[in-house]
Protein backbone atom coordinates (compact mmCIF):
# COMPACT_ATOMS: atom_id res chain seq x y z
CA UNK A 1 0.00 0.00 0.00
CA UNK A 2 2.91 2.37 0.70
CA UNK A 3 4.06 2.11 -2.92
CA UNK A 4 0.53 2.88 -4.18
CA UNK A 5 0.14 5.81 -1.77
CA UNK A 6 3.52 7.22 -2.80
CA UNK A 7 2.62 6.85 -6.50
CA UNK A 8 -0.82 8.49 -6.13
CA UNK A 9 0.64 11.19 -3.90
CA UNK A 10 3.25 11.96 -6.54
CA UNK A 11 0.56 12.32 -9.21
CA UNK A 12 -1.49 14.67 -7.02
CA UNK A 13 1.61 16.70 -6.19
CA UNK A 14 2.49 17.17 -9.86
CA UNK A 15 -1.05 17.92 -11.01
CA UNK A 16 -2.05 20.27 -8.18
CA UNK A 17 1.41 21.70 -7.35
CA UNK A 18 1.01 20.72 -3.70
CA UNK A 19 3.79 19.51 -1.41
CA UNK A 20 4.75 15.84 -1.25
CA UNK A 21 3.63 15.39 2.36
CA UNK A 22 0.12 16.81 1.98
CA UNK A 23 -0.35 15.00 -1.34
CA UNK A 24 0.64 11.63 0.13
CA UNK A 25 -1.64 12.14 3.11
CA UNK A 26 -4.49 12.91 0.69
CA UNK A 27 -3.70 9.73 -1.26
CA UNK A 28 -3.60 7.70 1.97
CA UNK A 29 -7.06 8.99 2.88
CA UNK A 30 -8.50 7.10 -0.09
CA UNK A 31 -7.65 3.82 1.65
CA UNK A 32 -7.52 4.54 5.40
CA UNK A 33 -9.29 6.87 7.81
CA UNK A 34 -8.49 10.32 9.14
CA UNK A 35 -6.74 8.90 12.21
CA UNK A 36 -4.43 6.62 10.20
CA UNK A 37 -3.62 8.75 7.14
CA UNK A 38 -1.59 11.41 9.02
CA UNK A 39 0.65 8.63 10.35
CA UNK A 40 1.97 8.21 6.79
CA UNK A 41 3.65 11.62 7.10
CA UNK A 42 3.93 11.70 10.91
CA UNK A 43 7.58 12.92 11.02
CA UNK A 44 6.67 16.01 8.96
CA UNK A 45 3.48 17.21 10.68
CA UNK A 46 5.27 19.15 13.41
CA UNK A 47 7.00 21.40 10.86
CA UNK A 48 4.23 21.78 8.29
CA UNK A 49 2.96 25.19 7.24
CA UNK A 50 -0.58 26.16 8.27
CA UNK A 51 -1.80 25.57 4.72
CA UNK A 52 -0.26 22.09 4.61
CA UNK A 53 -1.71 21.17 8.00
CA UNK A 54 -5.12 22.41 6.89
CA UNK A 55 -4.83 20.26 3.75
CA UNK A 56 -4.17 17.22 5.99
CA UNK A 57 -7.22 18.10 8.08
CA UNK A 58 -9.45 18.66 5.06
CA UNK A 59 -8.30 15.43 3.41
CA UNK A 60 -9.44 13.50 6.46
CA UNK A 61 -12.79 15.29 6.44
CA UNK A 62 -13.46 14.87 2.71
CA UNK A 63 -12.81 11.13 2.51
CA UNK A 64 -13.83 7.89 4.23
CA UNK A 65 -11.77 4.82 5.04
CA UNK A 66 -11.88 1.74 2.83
CA UNK A 67 -13.27 -0.31 5.71
CA UNK A 68 -16.26 2.02 6.03
CA UNK A 69 -17.18 1.56 2.37
CA UNK A 70 -18.15 -2.04 3.11
CA UNK A 71 -20.57 -0.82 5.77
CA UNK A 72 -22.21 1.68 3.44
CA UNK A 73 -22.45 -0.96 0.71
CA UNK A 74 -24.13 -3.33 3.17
CA UNK A 75 -26.82 -0.69 3.69
CA UNK A 76 -27.58 -0.77 -0.04
CA UNK A 77 -25.54 2.17 -1.33
CA UNK A 78 -24.17 1.33 -4.84
CA UNK A 79 -20.48 0.43 -4.58
CA UNK A 80 -19.58 2.18 -7.83
CA UNK A 81 -20.79 5.49 -6.39
CA UNK A 82 -18.82 4.97 -3.18
CA UNK A 83 -15.57 4.07 -4.96
CA UNK A 84 -15.84 6.99 -7.37
CA UNK A 85 -16.60 9.39 -4.53
CA UNK A 86 -13.59 8.15 -2.53
CA UNK A 87 -11.13 8.75 -5.36
CA UNK A 88 -12.67 12.11 -6.33
CA UNK A 89 -12.54 13.36 -2.74
CA UNK A 90 -8.73 13.37 -2.54
CA UNK A 91 -8.09 16.08 -5.19
CA UNK A 92 -11.33 17.87 -4.27
CA UNK A 93 -10.17 18.09 -0.66
CA UNK A 94 -6.81 19.55 -1.65
CA UNK A 95 -8.56 22.03 -3.95
CA UNK A 96 -10.92 23.29 -1.25
CA UNK A 97 -8.13 23.39 1.33
CA UNK A 98 -5.98 25.64 -0.85
CA UNK A 99 -8.91 27.93 -1.64
CA UNK A 100 -9.79 28.44 2.03
CA UNK A 101 -6.23 28.51 3.45
CA UNK A 102 -3.81 29.36 0.60
CA UNK A 103 -0.09 28.67 0.95
CA UNK A 104 1.77 31.81 2.07
CA UNK A 105 4.80 30.20 3.74
CA UNK A 106 7.84 28.29 2.51
CA UNK A 107 7.19 24.56 2.73
CA UNK A 108 9.82 22.21 4.14
CA UNK A 109 8.21 19.13 2.56
CA UNK A 110 8.29 20.01 -1.13
CA UNK A 111 11.16 17.60 -1.78
CA UNK A 112 10.81 13.84 -2.02
CA UNK A 113 10.01 12.13 1.26
CA UNK A 114 10.59 8.56 2.34
CA UNK A 115 7.70 6.63 3.83
CA UNK A 116 9.75 3.64 4.86
CA UNK A 117 12.50 5.37 6.83
CA UNK A 118 12.40 7.41 10.06
CA UNK A 119 12.38 4.22 12.16
CA UNK A 120 13.83 4.12 15.65
CA UNK A 121 12.71 0.61 16.63
CA UNK A 122 15.35 -2.02 17.27
CA UNK A 123 13.33 -5.05 16.12
CA UNK A 124 9.81 -6.36 15.45
CA UNK A 125 8.98 -6.73 19.15
CA UNK A 126 10.13 -3.18 19.90
CA UNK A 127 8.13 -1.86 16.93
CA UNK A 128 5.00 -3.75 18.05
CA UNK A 129 5.32 -2.42 21.61
CA UNK A 130 5.78 1.17 20.44
CA UNK A 131 2.93 0.83 17.96
CA UNK A 132 0.59 -0.51 20.64
CA UNK A 133 1.59 2.29 23.02
CA UNK A 134 1.12 5.00 20.39
CA UNK A 135 -2.18 3.47 19.26
CA UNK A 136 -3.56 3.36 22.81
CA UNK A 137 -2.60 6.98 23.45
CA UNK A 138 -4.22 8.02 20.17
CA UNK A 139 -7.39 6.01 20.87
CA UNK A 140 -7.77 7.50 24.36
CA UNK A 141 -7.17 11.00 23.01
CA UNK A 142 -9.72 10.61 20.22
CA UNK A 143 -12.26 8.82 22.43
CA UNK A 144 -12.18 11.55 25.06
CA UNK A 145 -12.60 14.28 22.46
CA UNK A 146 -15.53 12.46 20.82
CA UNK A 147 -17.37 12.06 24.12
CA UNK A 148 -17.09 15.79 24.78
CA UNK A 149 -18.19 16.89 21.29
CA UNK A 150 -21.09 14.42 20.96
CA UNK A 151 -22.33 15.45 24.40
CA UNK A 152 -22.12 19.10 23.37
CA UNK A 153 -24.22 18.45 20.25
CA UNK A 154 -26.79 16.57 22.34
CA UNK A 155 -26.95 19.49 24.78
CA UNK A 156 -27.50 22.00 21.96
CA UNK A 157 -30.27 19.83 20.49
CA UNK A 158 -31.88 19.58 23.93
CA UNK A 159 -31.87 23.36 24.28
CA UNK A 160 -33.22 23.84 20.74
CA UNK A 161 -35.95 21.28 21.39
CA UNK A 162 -36.93 23.06 24.60
CA UNK A 163 -37.07 26.46 22.92
CA UNK A 164 -38.93 25.00 19.94
CA UNK A 165 -41.39 23.30 22.28
CA UNK A 166 -42.43 26.68 23.66
CA UNK A 167 -43.59 27.59 20.15
CA UNK A 168 -45.12 24.18 19.45
CA UNK A 169 -42.14 22.77 17.53
CA UNK A 170 -40.36 20.35 19.83
CA UNK A 171 -38.60 18.58 16.94
CA UNK A 172 -36.26 21.53 16.35
CA UNK A 173 -32.67 20.23 16.13
CA UNK A 174 -29.38 21.18 14.51
CA UNK A 175 -30.00 18.46 11.92
CA UNK A 176 -33.34 20.03 10.94
CA UNK A 177 -31.84 23.52 10.71
CA UNK A 178 -28.98 22.32 8.53
CA UNK A 179 -31.46 20.38 6.39
CA UNK A 180 -33.27 23.62 5.57
CA UNK A 181 -29.95 25.31 4.80
CA UNK A 182 -28.74 22.52 2.50
CA UNK A 183 -32.00 22.08 0.54
CA UNK A 184 -31.26 24.91 -1.97
CA UNK A 185 -27.69 23.64 -2.31
CA UNK A 186 -29.02 20.16 -3.09
CA UNK A 187 -31.24 21.67 -5.78
CA UNK A 188 -28.30 23.56 -7.32
CA UNK A 189 -26.29 20.30 -7.41
CA UNK A 190 -28.92 18.80 -9.70
CA UNK A 191 -31.39 17.16 -7.34
CA UNK A 192 -35.04 17.76 -8.36
CA UNK A 193 -36.79 20.22 -6.06
CA UNK A 194 -39.28 17.59 -4.87
CA UNK A 195 -36.32 15.64 -3.42
CA UNK A 196 -34.23 18.63 -2.35
CA UNK A 197 -35.60 19.10 1.18
CA UNK A 198 -35.12 15.44 1.99
CA UNK A 199 -31.63 15.48 0.45
CA UNK A 200 -30.77 18.58 2.49
CA UNK A 201 -31.92 16.78 5.62
CA UNK A 202 -29.58 13.85 4.90
CA UNK A 203 -26.64 16.21 4.30
CA UNK A 204 -27.48 18.16 7.45
CA UNK A 205 -27.65 14.95 9.46
CA UNK A 206 -24.26 13.95 8.09
CA UNK A 207 -22.67 17.28 9.08
CA UNK A 208 -24.12 17.28 12.60
CA UNK A 209 -23.93 13.57 13.47
CA UNK A 210 -21.96 11.46 10.95
CA UNK A 211 -22.18 9.86 7.53
CA UNK A 212 -23.08 6.37 8.82
CA UNK A 213 -26.22 7.64 10.55
CA UNK A 214 -27.08 9.65 7.45
CA UNK A 215 -26.58 6.70 5.10
CA UNK A 216 -28.72 4.58 7.44
CA UNK A 217 -31.54 7.13 7.14
CA UNK A 218 -31.00 7.53 3.40
CA UNK A 219 -30.92 3.85 2.36
CA UNK A 220 -34.62 3.02 3.04
CA UNK A 221 -35.71 6.19 1.22
CA UNK A 222 -33.83 5.41 -2.01
CA UNK A 223 -36.91 3.72 -3.49
CA UNK A 224 -38.84 6.99 -3.12
CA UNK A 225 -36.19 9.19 -4.79
CA UNK A 226 -35.15 9.54 -8.42
CA UNK A 227 -32.06 7.68 -9.65
CA UNK A 228 -30.22 10.97 -10.15
CA UNK A 229 -31.06 12.09 -6.61
CA UNK A 230 -29.81 8.78 -5.23
CA UNK A 231 -26.50 9.12 -7.04
CA UNK A 232 -25.88 12.74 -6.02
CA UNK A 233 -26.81 12.08 -2.39
CA UNK A 234 -24.56 8.99 -2.31
CA UNK A 235 -21.62 11.15 -3.40
CA UNK A 236 -22.49 14.06 -1.09
CA UNK A 237 -22.58 11.88 2.02
CA UNK A 238 -19.31 10.05 1.31
CA UNK A 239 -16.99 11.88 3.72
CA UNK A 240 -16.10 12.23 7.38
CA UNK A 241 -16.84 15.98 7.43
CA UNK A 242 -18.96 16.43 10.56
CA UNK A 243 -18.79 18.32 13.83
CA UNK A 244 -17.70 15.25 15.79
CA UNK A 245 -14.72 14.75 13.49
CA UNK A 246 -13.21 17.97 14.81
CA UNK A 247 -12.62 16.06 18.04
CA UNK A 248 -10.84 13.32 16.08
CA UNK A 249 -8.63 15.92 14.40
CA UNK A 250 -7.72 17.48 17.73
CA UNK A 251 -7.03 14.10 19.28
CA UNK A 252 -5.03 12.75 16.34
CA UNK A 253 -3.00 15.69 15.06
CA UNK A 254 -2.73 17.25 18.50
CA UNK A 255 -1.35 13.96 19.79
CA UNK A 256 1.13 13.57 16.93
CA UNK A 257 2.33 17.19 17.05
CA UNK A 258 1.41 18.96 20.31
CA UNK A 259 2.96 22.17 18.99
CA UNK A 260 0.24 22.26 16.31
CA UNK A 261 -2.75 21.66 18.62
CA UNK A 262 -3.77 25.34 18.73
CA UNK A 263 -3.56 25.57 14.93
CA UNK A 264 -5.72 22.45 14.56
CA UNK A 265 -8.29 23.93 16.95
CA UNK A 266 -8.27 27.22 15.02
CA UNK A 267 -8.94 25.56 11.66
CA UNK A 268 -11.15 22.65 12.81
CA UNK A 269 -14.53 24.08 11.80
CA UNK A 270 -13.08 25.43 8.57
CA UNK A 271 -11.91 21.90 7.81
CA UNK A 272 -15.50 20.66 8.25
CA UNK A 273 -16.61 23.34 5.77
CA UNK A 274 -13.84 22.50 3.29
CA UNK A 275 -14.51 18.76 3.54
CA UNK A 276 -18.24 19.28 3.06
CA UNK A 277 -17.65 21.52 0.04
CA UNK A 278 -15.32 18.87 -1.43
CA UNK A 279 -18.06 16.24 -1.09
CA UNK A 280 -20.67 18.56 -2.60
CA UNK A 281 -18.31 19.40 -5.47
CA UNK A 282 -17.81 15.70 -6.25
CA UNK A 283 -21.58 15.17 -6.10
CA UNK A 284 -22.26 18.09 -8.44
CA UNK A 285 -19.68 16.87 -10.96
CA UNK A 286 -21.12 13.35 -10.85
CA UNK A 287 -24.61 14.77 -11.39
CA UNK A 288 -23.45 16.54 -14.56
CA UNK A 289 -22.58 13.17 -16.13
CA UNK A 290 -25.74 11.32 -15.08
Amino acid sequence: MQVLIKWLGGILSRLLKTSKAESMSAAANIFVGQTEAPLVVKPYIGRMTNSELFAIMTGGMATVSGANLAGYYALGIPLEYLLAASFMAAPAGLLMAKIIVPETEVSETTDSINLENNRDSQNVIDAAAKGASDGLKLALNVGGMLIVFISLIALINLILGGVGGIFGFGELTLEYIFGIIFAPIAFVMGIPWEDALQAGSFIGQKVIVNEMVSYTSFAPEMVNLTDKSNMIISFALCGFANIGSTAILLGTLGGIAPNKRSTVAKYALRAVLAGTLANLLSAAIAGMFF
